[in-house]
């Protein structure tokens, strides 16, 4: 059953539907060619199976008999003998000769069974593969097919979600299912993302919060600037990505593939050996072969062929529906095999952006904190800089309004200097713009250290301290820092947990700024101011030449040789740059932290069920074949063990599609 298992996977066009419905898509039976051909095959045979009991007249059931052959078994026939053709013995062969010999020795029933059976099984496996495809295919159903479009005059056109393009500005109206991924310009509302990121409750969207593709909006009115060519928005890379995996086999597939060939030839040359070796004792012919077809058909290891892809295919469809997108069915069985994590800090264990974490008015200012985070807003908001954002977003959640600013300048490395209200004010380091070197603050003195290319005066806490001056005399320090994210520790007691060893911290930040971060989610192995081959290096001794498997989580340019050189790496999606998403094994499309322990743990799980795949399948087998060797085992009951014990492996291998299975990774 190998050749229409694989075919199977390939994923059929994909129909949308309109955007006011948003229905699971699910395979239906008779769609499948499969199950088609099945049916008619049993049909014919229980037509046929009581005239022959009856002992109605062969003209009556014997062309029935022939359309039960034919149906359900031609497609495996034709499969076999193309393999046959390229010089490769596929087992599905092995069962149309068992059938067929059933029917030369006169056991057209029994021939008929054993073909009924094996195109239904056929049919089953066929659907439960489907079934998977179907889990996330179903995503594209939930993205409308066209969006209201805003020209800058205003003017609105409805367009083809195909036709957006990065910049596009689009109207969402409420109740409407959002066209693309991007970012709320305009407008609050709340948005259903369950099908996207499993939150059960809609989430508050207001300007500068980011949308998905098919999540459906509330009742308000959004304005959203398109972030993501449609083609890679974050359903279509699930989908993509799943499609992909669904064309690559794991190492343990490969491995069984390998040995399948050498098996099916063995199993050939042993039934050969079944039928001759009574034969020449005297045992009859009828007999002998009869047994033999029985023994051809239950060592045949199609249990064992299909129990790798269905788990490790199901759990990349559960992962992908959850925002982790793993590549193929290699990088996800490599998942469950690391034993220690590495993790990049900005961008991975930080937000990647800094924010205002101290205000601190110098005494004698005659300045509070409010006044002075409004005073340093008001110059630096004219400026583009990271740090100038910070200040000025904290401003803003403060409710501060900064006065205008006139003779802005900005000086790259050294800060900005601005008139506000009639007063010259600087932000920078210390010594720029007329401030003083060596302030000192609560015993503690601003250096002016260069660090990272950004000449700014740092403090021993690892955050960035900036100095405020009015006309040439210092008000007051501003410390901004990179925010650790929120689930940052529990991710990394998570991986502590999975890997049983505790993560390692590998930055090209000051060992200052490292330490404050490892402090705060709970690392204690530190190696900071690593250049891109130092990251590499130490990647490498972690493994031990060999001895470890190294999970590498990054989101840089910078991060990529490490990505490549780990037994598996991890992007952080929304930030990650294109040659970090491209070198991973995987990619967090949300940035959830937490996602990487569950989808380490949900690896396992597939590999756990792989096991017991090749246990059960292994186990059917060599019972239905002693019982054959030794004892009288009945055509159609080993017909009905060997299919049986197919279906069993592959639907249990489905059992990772399932919510629950996400629930016991995310512990």
């Amino acid at each position: 059953m190998v050749g229409r298992v694989s075919a199977t996977l390939a994923p059929s066009p994909v129909r949308r539907t309109p955007p006011s419905t948003a229905p699971r898509r699910r395979t239906r039976v008779l769609a499948l060619p499969e199950a088609r051909w099945a049916l008619a095959s049993t049909v014919a045979f229980l037509i046929a199976f009581p005239l022959d009991l009856a002992g109605a007249s062969a003209w009556l059931y014997g062309p029935l008999y022939v359309v039960a052959y034919a149906a359900g078994g031609w497609e495996p026939a034709l499969e076999g003998l193309r393999a046959l053709r390229e010089k490769s013995l596929d087992v599905d062969l092995l069962m149309i000769v068992a059938a067929l010999g059933a029917a030369a020795i006169g056991q057209v029933l029994d021939g008929a069974l054993l073909i009924v059976i094996f195109a239904t099984s056929g049919a089953l496996e066929a659907l439960a593969t489907a079934r998977t495809a179907d889990s996330v295919r179903g995503l594209l159903d939930l993205a409308p097919t066209t969006a209201t479009r805003l020209s800058p005059d205003g003017t609105e056109e409805t367009v083809p979600t195909d036709r957006l393009a990065v910049g596009d500005t689009v109207l969402v109206r409420p109740g409407e299912r959002i066209g693309a991924d991007g970012r709320v310009l305009e407008g609050e509302s709340e948005a259903d993302q369950a099908t996207i990121t499993g939150e059960p409750l809609p989430v508050p969207k207001a300007p500068g919060d980011e949308v998905f593709a098919g999540t459906l909006n509330g009742n308000g009115a959004l304005r959203v600037r398109v972030e993501r060519d449609p083609a890679d928005s974050v359903i279509a890379r699930i989908v993509g990505l799943v499609e992909e995996a669904s064309r690559t086999k794991a190492p343990t597939q490969l491995f069984i593939e390998k040995v399948e060939q050498r098996y099916a030839v063995g199993v050939v040359v042993a039934t050969l050996a079944v039928f001759g070796i009574p034969l020449a004792f005297g045992e009859d012919l009828t007999e002998a072969l009869l047994r033999a077809m029985t023994f051809m058909i239950v060592a045949s290891p199609c249990a064992v062929v299909l129990a790798t892809m269905p788990p490790l295919l199901s759990a990349i469809a559960n992962a992908g529906r959850h925002g982790v997108l793993v590549k193929s069915a290699v990088a996800m069985e490599r998942l469950g095999e690391v034993d220690v994590a590495a993790l990049d800090k900005t961008g991975t264990l930080t937000e990647g952006t800094p924010e205002v974490t101290a205000v601190r008015p110098l005494p004698g200012s005659g300045l509070d904190e409010d006044a002075l985070l409004a005073l340093a807003a008001a110059a630096e908001h004219p400026s583009e800089h990271p740090l100038a954002r910070a200040v000025v977003a904290a401003a803003g959640a403060r409710g501060l309004r900064p006065a205008a600013a006139e003779e802005f300048v900005a000086t790259p490395g050294r800060g900005v200097r601005a008139t506000v209200e009639g007063a010259v004010v600087t932000v920078g380091r210390p010594g720029e713009h007329g401030a003083s070197d060596g302030v000192v603050i609560d015993g503690e003195v601003l250096d002016g250290e260069v660090t990272g290319g950004d000449l700014v005066g740092r403090r021993d806490s690892g955050g960035t301290t900036v100095l405020v001056a009015r006309d040439g005399v210092a008000v007051g320090l501003l410390t901004l820092t990179d925010r650790v994210r929120h689930d940052a520790s529990a991710a990394v007691a998570g991986l502590t947990a999975v890997t049983g060893t505790a993560p390692v911290l590998l930055t090209g930040d000051n060992p200052r700024t490292a330490a404050r971060v490892a402090a705060d989610t709970g690392i204690t192995d530190v190696r900071a101011g690593l250049l891109p081959q130092d990251k590499v290096t130490a990647v490498r001794e972690l493994q031990g030449g060999g001895g470890r498997k190294v999970l590498f989580v990054g989101d840089g340019v910078n991060d990529a040789p490490a990505l490549a050189a780990a037994h598996s790496g991890v992007a952080m999606g929304r930030a990650g740059s294109d040659l970090a998403l491209e070198t991973a094994d995987a990619v967090v499309v949300r940035d959830e932290l937490v996602a990487i322990p569950a989808v380490v743990r949900l690896s396992r799980a597939a590999r756990r069920l792989v096991v017991q795949n090749l246990v059960i399948a292994g186990v059917c087998i060599a019972v239905l074949v002693v019982w054959d060797l030794v004892g009288h085992l009945p055509l159609p009951l080993g017909v009905a063990g060997h299919e049986g014990s197919t279906v069993i492996v592959g639907l249990n291998g489905l059992r990772l599609l399932r919510e629950s299975a996400w629930r016991r990774a995310v512990g």
